[in-house]
């Protein structure tokens, strides 16, 4: 009789050992799903931003190509160990367009180029807010799959551990998208 009873204790042990380990998963696949969301409106708002840009500085075609470059490699990560530095380069090159908008005064002006620079500084808000909350998620994950005795039933069930969303060192001041104010 006291045989079941620790039977049925190591089964339920077990099975909200599993079930806590895939909500965590679960948790970390839809705080990435919230920042491949993020990304993607970034990624579309990049085209716009240097089309508006080439209108005034055309022959700027190096800042510009680059800014094009670094967002068809940051589309074409898939994981976030490959988005991290995809994604600091993107910003980098921002950076630069963004720099160079400093000598054209009819740019800086245009109310286009102004609401661009708003909804592209909200969105970088919201990738570093969404990156946050992935990378706190993640590694709640990464701690429960190691611990003891979550780590036996992670291991018998293929859990393993997950890639934070990392910006190269290089790459982490925000870029600066606020031209609207002193010049």
């Amino acid at each position: 009789m006291w045989e079941i009873a620790v039977l049925a204790a190591l089964v339920g042990g077990t099975v909200l050992l599993y079930n806590g380990l895939v909500k965590l998963r679960e948790q970390a696949n839809s705080a990435w799903a919230d920042i491949d969301v993020q990304l993607k409106r970034r990624y579309d708002l990049v085209p716009n931003l240097v089309e508006t840009v080439k209108g005034y500085a055309s022959h700027e075609k190096d800042t510009l190509e680059a800014v094009i470059t670094a967002r068809n490699q940051a589309m074409a990560a898939t994981t976030p160990g490959e988005a991290g530095p995809a994604e600091g380069a993107l910003s980098g090159a921002l950076k630069s367009l963004f720099a160079l908008a400093e000598n054209y005064p009819d740019l800086k002006a245009a109310p286009g180029f102004q609401t661009l620079q708003g909804q592209l500084s909200e969105l970088e808000d919201d990738i570093q807010n969404a990156r946050r909350y992935y990378n706190a998620v993640v590694r709640d994950y990464n701690t429960r799959v190691q611990q003891v005795p979550t780590n036996v039933v992670a291991r018998t069930f293929g859990f393993r551990k997950r890639e934070f969303f990392e910006i190269p060192e290089s790459e982490t001041a925000v870029p600066r998208v606020d031209f609207g104010g002193d010049a």
